[in-house]
């Protein structure tokens, strides 16, 4: 069908046309003027969101919770926010509330009868209200809509303040359990850190400990003394037990250096030589058995038993500086054993002293850190301030928000005219009419017009008589 055909079709019946137009606008404005008036309004609140975990401390900016403000959507449209509202309003003490829940739950039979006024009136103020979160600012609208314009706009701002209470309350909740969280841990933790220090102070008097550090100091450099008598003793027992050999041997008498330094030694060998000098002459002058001979042999005898003693008197005095000089090492030995005992004693009591103090300093640690917590979180718990400011508040609107008159004018006249349309190209189906040279499927000689004539259509031809002609 061309575009032709339509329009012809259309001026044809342009009283059906103009017809269902004219019902479907009227019908139209009939319904949008008996349909009750709806008006709604909004509050525009704006979201300034600093994340702090009340346990860490540790703020994370919105940037890394990109689900922020869907999840504040949720909390507008929960339940929680919605029984804050019915309580703010009284709205369950009306008595046109309570009327209504009476005829809801005796009319309906799958009710649930546990179900209270409040609960019922704040799933009613969910199901009209709407929020609107906008898409590139942190600005959301929370808008309610019913048939009192006054009523709409004080149920939308009482939305926007159980959401602001709402908000600081579930900022406020988790910090104020951690700060009486706390608050019962930090008596737990005084007590660890008095215990830590009550064990600290036994060891200290069981073990006389006063200043430890000082008293390993003044040990190991005694240590350190003992060490070089040791070595210094060692050296001269040494050197003792060397003479003393020395001394001992027969062919190293006259080299030991002992013996030729000592003085009376010297003066007694002077002497020997003398009377054996002077022995020689008197033998040479007198006999054997001669008086003054003899005398010289006794005098010569003397000297030689007088300087063999005071030669074992020296070498015996070697013997005892040896064994007075062992003597001396085995007890440095001892000594010097007996300190690193008492410094290994020493260090087991520092060790364990150190792992004593390591427990008082944890445990005072953590009763710090737990008090700066309590602290923090005993601040953030008593804070007033919420990250939700309203924006504007919502006022009572001056016009209907539906039915929109025009629009549903404009509406109908479309589908009218669509409607219109159809019901003369239905019934053209139903009754065809040869209204144009483009409705024949034969050739066209002529057409014949007259002037005032108006075309009235004519029944369309049989095809059997058509195709005859």
């Amino acid at each position: 069908m061309s575009l032709n055909q339509l329009i012809t079709i259309l001026l044809a019946r342009r009283l059906l046309v103009i017809l269902v137009f004219a019902l479907t606008v009227m019908a139209a404005a009939a319904v949008t003027l008996v349909l009750p008036k709806n008006y709604q309004a909004s509050s525009s609140l704006i979201i300034n969101y600093k994340g702090t975990d009340p346990v860490t401390g540790t703020t994370m900016p919105a940037q890394l919770a990109p689900s922020y403000m869907a999840t504040q959507v949720d909390i507008i449209s929960s339940q929680n926010v919605a029984l804050k509202v019915v309580d703010e309003l009284k709205l369950d003490e009306t008595r046109f509330a309570i009327e209504a829940f009476e005829q809801v739950t005796s009319d309906a039979e799958n009710v649930n009868k546990n179900v209270n006024i409040k609960d019922w009136l704040a799933g009613v103020l969910q199901k009209k209200l709407i929020i609107r979160p906008s898409e590139q600012s942190n600005v959301i609208e929370v808008g309610y809509k019913g048939t009192d314009p006054q009523f709409v706009a004080t149920v939308a701002n009482a939305f926007a303040d159980a959401y602001v209470d709402t908000n600081l309350k579930l900022k406020v909740e988790p910090s104020m359990e951690a700060a009486e969280w706390f608050s019962e841990r930090l008596a737990s933790y005084r007590e660890d850190v008095i215990a830590a220090e009550k064990k600290l102070s036994e060891y200290q008097s069981e073990k006389g400990i006063v200043a430890l550090e000082e008293r390993w100091d003044v040990e190991n450099s005694k240590l350190e003394q003992l060490s070089q008598e040791l070595v210094a003793a060692q050296a001269d027992a040494l050197d003792s037990n060397s003479r003393s050999n020395e001394a001992n041997t027969a062919e190293s008498i006259e080299k030991n250096p002992d013996i030729l330094t000592n003085p009376l030694i010297q003066n007694m060998k002077a002497e020997l030589n003398s009377a054996e000098a002077n022995l020689a002459k008197l033998r040479q002058r007198y006999a054997v058995n001669h008086p003054k001979y003899q005398a010289a042999q006794a005098e010569v005898s003397n000297l030689r038993a007088e300087l063999q003693s005071e030669i074992e008197n020296v070498t015996g005095g070697l013997s005892n500086s040896a064994s007075l000089s062992d003597e001396r090492v085995r007890e440095l030995e001892a000594a010097v054993q007996q300190q690193k005992q008492k410094i290994l004693k020493l260090n087991q009591q520092r060790d364990e002293l150190a792992v004593l103090q390591l427990d008082v300093e944890s445990a005072q640690q953590t009763l710090n850190t737990a008090l700066e917590r309590f602290s923090q979180t005993s601040m953030e718990g008593n804070i007033n301030q919420s990250d939700v400011s309203i924006l504007t508040r919502a006022k009572p609107p001056l016009f209907p928000s539906s039915p929109n008159l025009k629009r549903n004018l404009f509406l109908a006249a479309v589908l009218g005219f669509f409607l219109a349309a159809g019901a003369a190209l239905l019934l053209e189906l139903l009754n065809p009419r040869v209204r144009s040279r483009e409705d024949l499927s034969i050739p066209v000689l002529g057409e014949l017009k007259k002037r005032g004539y108006r075309n009235k259509a004519l029944p369309a031809p049989k095809t059997q008589l058509l195709s005859q002609h």
